[in-house]
């Protein structure tokens, strides 16, 4: 199928993909010209768009007074982790899905993708109730058969035994939770779907098991989704804010898009909104550059099959 070239189609397509560009792209150009002016520019109305000479002092202020330097590394093992969790496991329950035969498989697909229908405000507080307490239906099912009479009885005097095992405030509660993926396990299964079953047979006449053959062969083959689902976890975890805003009370287990919420002025505070532009930019930073570093990969993950 042929598509014809036109002038007026030309011009269309550049004024519709610059238009959709500068939509997209206006918030990071607002914030990058209002973390550049000083307090008195930035509190005109309307804001004058020329850019300032303030941008390095703004940037170490939002940095000493947001605590950013902690809140970034933070954001960073959580990001980090969520997006290794997401494919690691995505990657092993596809290829249990697809190459192996036991009974329920296809339910067990079916669970899986079922949860994509169920929004993150639903999942929420049950997630929360496990990660404060992991031991929490164990502890139902030890109180329901009145198991502390029997350790009593044994040991001849009153004994409560109370199991309980906390994620709050941890790297483990920010990350483990989040680690599903039925996108992830979704596309995966479709990828692995994709490959001639002649090359499953071939591996197992050359004697490799089914480690070796994910390992050597799935695996290599699947580089460029992986990188694509990296680019895609990454940003993700890393804006994620419902969840790090309910699991953590400890302040120096704030990620950096909670501690924004600090750089904001309150209504008796100097209006400072230049520092939480300031802010801003250092957050949004680590993302862009990973989609910058990984975005040739990324494409190709997209709309390329390695085979």
């Amino acid at each position: 199928m042929m598509v014809e070239k036109t002038p007026i189609l030309d011009k269309f397509t550049y004024i519709a993909l610059f238009t959709g560009i500068l939509v997209v792209g206006f918030p990071i150009i607002y914030a990058l010209i209002a973390a550049s002016l000083s307090i008195e520019d930035v509190s005109r109305v309307p804001m004058k768009m020329i850019p300032g000479d303030q941008l390095f002092v703004n940037l170490q202020t939002a940095w000493q007074r947001g605590n950013l330097g902690n809140q970034l590394l933070n954001s960073l093992i959580m990001a980090g982790g969520i997006t290794i969790g997401k494919i690691s496991v995505s990657l092993i329950g596809a290829y249990s899905i697809v190459y192996f035969d036991y009974r329920f498989r296809t339910l067990a697909f079916v669970t899986v993708f079922c949860t994509l229908m169920l929004p993150v405000e639903v999942r929420i507080l049950p997630t929360y109730e496990m990660a404060a307490n992991l031991f929490g239906p164990l502890q139902s099912v030890w109180d329901y058969l009145g198991l502390n009479g029997v350790v009593s009885w044994f040991a001849n005097h009153d004994v409560e035994v109370t199991l309980e095992l906390s994620l709050l405030d941890s790297y483990a509660g920010l990350i483990l939770p989040l680690v599903a993926s039925a996108t992830c396990t979704f596309l995966f299964r479709q990828f692995f779907l994709t490959i001639p079953e002649e090359l499953c047979e071939a591996a197992k006449m050359d004697g490799a098991s089914a480690m070796t053959f994910f390992r050597k062969i799935l695996l290599p083959l699947s580089k460029t989704n992986i990188a694509a689902l990296v680019v895609i976890e990454f940003v993700y975890g890393w804006n994620q804010y419902l969840w790090p805003l309910l699991i953590t009370t400890d302040s120096k287990m704030t990620t950096a898009i909670i501690g924004l919420h600090h750089l904001l002025p309150s209504p008796e505070d100097p209006p400072d909104w230049h520092i939480a532009m300031a802010g801003a930019l250092i957050v949004m930073l680590p993302p862009i550059l990973v989609v910058l570093f990984m975005q040739r990969w990324f494409v190709k993950g997209l709309v390329e099959k390695e085979k």
